[in-house]
């Protein structure tokens, strides 16, 4: 569970750190605000991918119900960790946080789960 908490929180931490690469010290954007958006999007889905596949790389049952697990628990570190930090950094409301950023996280879930089911009808069919 440590290793499951540890790469959640790594989910949020890296895209996070980068972010700031794409900032003045004084927060304004340096690249087209969409742009930014978008390039962040496809660094989330790149890391969290990357990290899903170490985490199954130790499961070695239910990988369904892993997936499952895992994506909720890094959806929910994710926003937590959000509502904490970026929230009051960028100024924004909750509804506009969840409009703009909060509901690109359900791709945590998305994926882990579609992994989970993938390496469950797998390893089933190479059973047979």
């Amino acid at each position: 569970m440590k290793m499951i908490l540890f790469r959640g929180f790594l989910t949020w931490l890296i895209p996070f750190t980068i972010s700031f690469l794409f900032f003045t010290p004084d927060g304004i954007p340096l690249i087209d605000i969409t742009f930014f958006k978008s390039i962040m999007m496809i660094l989330g889905c790149l890391v969290g991918v990357l990290l899903l596949i170490q985490s199954f790389k130790k499961i070695k049952t239910d990988y369904l119900e892993e997936g499952i697990k895992i994506g909720l628990i890094w959806f929910s570190i994710n926003v937590t960790l959000d509502l904490i930090f970026l929230l009051p950094l960028g100024k924004l409301t909750i509804t506009n946080y969840f409009t703009q950023i909060g509901i690109r996280y359900i791709t945590i879930p998305i994926i882990s789960i579609g992994m989970g089911y993938l390496i469950k009808v797998i390893q089933k069919e190479s059973s047979m």
